[in-house]
């Protein structure tokens, strides 16, 4: 299976970006479109059971999620790199921040899940561990994550790609994984700056969770709410997520 991560640009300022739980390499909408290849190097990796790596066998858990991250900007040679995480890959992003020492120069999250996990009532819990076998939960789940408000289309646009990106077995288990790992006595105080981007629509992951995690836990955390965007920022208002992103990339 082909692993190498999907590398747009050749600038300087390395950024290696780690897809959500409904996405994958390609999975980013409009925003790969939008790099400045003369100023920025993004490396987009798909995860086991993901993408290009649909069949690949593994655990299924945050530590390894991690380690392939880093054996992929190894690979690459990057000696440093800010990393971008989407919703689960905000969990994943600090692991990274963790396991690479110093090499990790900014964290950028998107919607971004924290190190403690994320609480789920019984009913919750029930749509989204059965969203693996049933198309249905996952459209009720991205229609919730963008306030009930987007086209049904584009919805089951959504739903498709990541039937056709996903293994079950592999998206089930990320699952457990993303919401139930809490290693969040280890990052904090941690002095990395980091950017916690969402949507002013995003009833889960919206700035309310981020005060309570992120910018309690990071002393040079800041955060931006994006009008007129849910969970899924860069399909819904890609231009204001890039801009955001690049500009706190400049300041590394």
């Amino acid at each position: 299976m082909p692993r190498d991560p999907m590398v747009i640009g050749n600038g300087r300022r390395k950024v290696l970006a780690l897809h959500g739980w409904f996405g994958s390499a390609t999975g980013w909408g409009a925003l790969p479109d939008l790099i400045d290849g003369d100023c920025y190097s993004y490396a987009f990796l798909d995860y086991r059971g993901y993408g290009a790596r649909r069949g690949e066998g593994g655990e299924f858990s945050i530590a390894e999620m991690a380690r392939d991250a880093l054996n992929a900007v190894d690979a690459l040679g990057w000696s440093s790199f800010a990393v971008l995480g989407h919703s689960m890959s905000g969990s994943i992003m600090q692991r990274v921040l963790l396991d690479a020492g110093d090499r990790v120069t900014g964290l950028i999250g998107i919607s971004p899940v924290p190190s403690t996990g994320v609480p789920f009532d019984e009913q919750s819990w029930q749509l989204f561990s059965g969203a693996a076998d049933d198309p249905d939960n996952r459209y009720a789940i991205i229609d919730l994550t963008t306030g009930g408000r987007l086209s049904p289309t584009w919805l089951h646009q959504m739903v498709q790609f990541s039937l056709d990106n996903s293994d079950p077995q592999a998206f089930g288990a990320y699952l457990e994984a993303w919401a139930r790992t809490d290693f969040s006595a280890e990052v904090q105080d941690h002095p990395v700056p980091v950017q916690v981007i969402v949507g002013e629509h995003d009833p889960a992951l919206g700035a309310a969770v981020m005060e309570q995690t992120f910018l309690r836990q990071y002393p040079n955390a800041s955060l931006e709410v994006l009008p007129n965007a849910g969970h899924y920022a860069m399909f819904e208002t890609p231009v204001a997520l890039m801009t955001s992103v690049e500009r706190f990339v400049r300041q590394l």
